[in-house]
Parts: C-alpha cells; structure tokens; sequence
C-alpha cells in the first residue's frame, strides 16, 4: 500500500482530486491564462508539453515519490492548476508540498491559503506526517513570501541545486513545519482565511 493513497480533498469551493490525463485541457487552459511557462523559475508545462507533464507526474506517482492533484473550482468545475506532495519518505514520515501553479486568474485569492490547508491537514492528521517541507528557486520571491505566511520555517539554501529551463543553475531555498506546529499555524491560517472573506 502507497504512503499516499487517492483520496479527494475539498473545502470553500475548492477540490483536490488525483491529477489525470483526463485533466489536459483544462491544465493546458490554466497556464495559458497568464502564459504562466515563460516564467524561468516555475515548472508550468508549455502548452504543447501539458500531456508530458501530466505521464511524468503519473509515473512519479506509480513510483511512490509524487502525488498530484488537480485544483477544481467546484462551482464552475474550472481547472484552477495544480499542486503535489513530492518526495514522499514514508520512513520517515515526511512530505513536501510543491509542483504549485495556479492560473493568474486564480492568484493572489483563497486558492492557495485554501489548497494548502487541505494538503497540511490531510499529511498531519490523516497521514501521521512529523515533517511537511517546501522548496523554491532562491530567486522566486513570491513564492517565498507565500511559504513563509503559511508558518514554515526557513532550513537553510542548498546551493548550486537544480537546473532552471532555461539552463541556468538555481540554489534552493528549502522550508519545513513540524506537526507539532501544526496546530498553531492552522488556526492562524484559518483565521486570515476567514478574515479575508470576511473584509
């Protein structure tokens, strides 16, 4: 039995399901919105590149280490983007939550705050995670600034890392919570989420 098994997350409007061929279209859809691949730090698919990524991401499920989801808006059934757990060390209890893009439409609302609460609270309180990481390009500011709001704390850059697409080599900045921080950072989280529907 897989660390991860599917299963559907949902909550405000939103839903997590298992990301599948059958979602193409509607990924492809979502990155044309802000033509999100020419962005150097991001690994939004081109267009033509939508179904590749969705068999690497297959095949990284079939071989334990990434789970996807696809982000649905429940009232429309738009494809919003997607988001993953990615090495996923059973042993060890610990996953990291990446592979997140949204349409520029979906960006900067409760999608994200939304999403990450569902796939926090799935790895701490139903998968017994102790750790849930994050990482980033070193130059991906926003990202950052999006991981550290939701209560992770900073583990240090790894340098000289990865390739970027285009070629270039990135440092990484590398991000965790523990579950016992768990608890904190979800009433806050829960707290701001509310409030911003609210104000």
């Amino acid at each position: 039995m897989a660390f991860v098994e599917p299963v559907v997350l949902r909550d405000r409007g939103i839903e997590l399901v298992p990301l599948g061929l059958e979602h193409e279209e509607g990924l492809r859809a979502a990155a044309r919105d802000g033509e999100l691949w020419q962005l150097r730090i991001t690994s939004v698919p081109e267009p033509e590149q939508t179904r590749r990524y969705i068999e690497d991401a297959l095949e990284m499920r079939a071989a334990g280490n990434r789970f996807a989801f696809a982000v649905i808006d429940t009232a429309g059934g738009a494809l919003l983007g997607t988001s993953s757990y990615h090495d996923i060390l059973a042993s060890v209890r610990r996953v990291e939550i990446g592979y997140t893009w949204y349409a520029k439409s979906s960006q900067r609302t409760h999608v994200n705050t939304t999403c990450k609460l569902l796939l926090m609270g799935h790895a701490f309180d139903t998968l017994g995670c102790h750790v849930v990481g994050w990482r980033t390009d070193n130059f991906n500011f926003a990202s950052q600034r999006a991981i550290e709001r939701l209560g992770a704390k900073k583990d240090g850059v790894i340098r000289g890392h990865a390739l970027r697409r285009d070629g270039t080599i990135r440092d990484t900045v590398m991000y965790s919570l523990r579950s016992g921080e768990w608890p904190e950072v979800k009433a806050q989280l829960l707290y701001l989420r509310d409030k911003s529907r609210h104000g």
